[in-house]
């Protein structure tokens, strides 16, 4: 079983705390490379150091930013591996799967699926609103954020995942003994994280609906599926086609994308709509696929 792999006498939860500090520390020295080239920037061409949000987000073109900004996650997913190999004396498949080997057909089938959707919905929407959407693809530019994007979105959307739905659900497992408490206290920090995202005020606080129905959605289905497979692929899957796919002034990834989003966003169709009637779907498409029984004791079962 998933949860129970990392629930050990001897991974008491201090481990996790200490663990956590430590890719906190590593993900902080992983923005030094930006804050050094936004100095040296700065310094060159006499501007002023920027503080906000969105000043750091065009004081580079988009490629470089965006290649700044995940840079962290290299630091912070190597020292996820070591805190798990050396302090918890895991492997890193006992933090992925309770299978014997990861499966990445799982992980293959979720990513292709929620693209699918992503560019289905999409250009349904420019279909509908065309005079929503500027189409501001540059070739060059483009294929360079596809390579960009297309190694380091995944070592993001990676990071999160392990840290999230693997290190720290196992981690609550070991502090409450139950499989309730980590899906609700890993959901909430995972919308918790995203509170200083560019699109909370944008929208305002009930962006967090959508953000902690994600984190949800992806516990529940690391939770029944018995392993992060299945997240590992949607959460790829929805990080790199949003940057690929289409851009705002508004949004965290503001990237050299095929489209650009010029609207107001939509708090129903944009922040509901996915919690309410697309996540509830998916579950059903992936129960079905893949035979999963037992819900309330996989959700809300007591670890021995």
């Amino acid at each position: 079983m998933f949860l129970e792999q990392g629930v050990t006498p001897q991974n008491h939860f201090l481990k996790y705390i200490l663990g956590s500090i430590l890719i906190i520390v590593a993900s902080l020295v992983g923005q030094l490379p930006m804050m050094a080239a936004i100095f040296f920037k700065a310094t060159a061409e006499d501007k002023p150091f920027p503080v906000t949000n969105n000043a750091i987000m065009r004081f580079f073109e988009p490629n470089m930013t965006l290649f700044l900004m995940l840079l962290s996650f290299v630091f912070a997913l190597a020292v996820v591996f070591f805190v798990i190999k050396t302090i918890h004396k895991q492997t890193l498949r006992s933090v992925t799967t309770a299978r014997p080997k990861i499966d990445w057909s799982r992980v293959f089938f979720s990513f292709m699926l929620w693209s699918f959707i992503g560019i289905a919905t999409t250009m349904i929407d420019w279909w509908m609103n065309p005079s929503d959407y500027e189409i501001t693809f540059q070739p060059i530019p483009f294929f360079i954020l596809l390579a960009i994007g297309a190694i380091m979105i995944p070592i993001q959307t990676t990071t999160e995942e392990y840290v999230f739905r693997g290190y720290l659900m196992q981690g609550f497992a070991n502090l409450a003994h139950n499989k309730w408490f980590p899906l609700l206290m890993t959901s909430l920090l995972f919308g918790g994280m995203h509170w200083f995202n560019p699109e909370v005020s944008k929208i305002g606080n009930s962006i967090m609906i959508y953000y902690i129905g994600t984190g949800f959605f992806l516990g529940i289905i690391t939770l029944m599926d018995e392993g992060m497979e299945l997240a590992l692929g949607f959460h790829a899957a929805n990080n790199l086609i949003g940057a690929l796919l289409v851009t705002s002034d508004w949004t965290v990834f503001q990237t050299n994308s095929i489209l650009k989003n010029t609207a107001e966003p939509n708090l129903g169709i944009d922040v509901i709509l996915p919690v309410i009637l697309i996540y509830p779907i998916l579950l059903l498409i992936f129960g079905r696929k893949f035979h999963w029984e037992n819900w309330k004791e996989k959700l809300t079962g007591t670890i021995a």
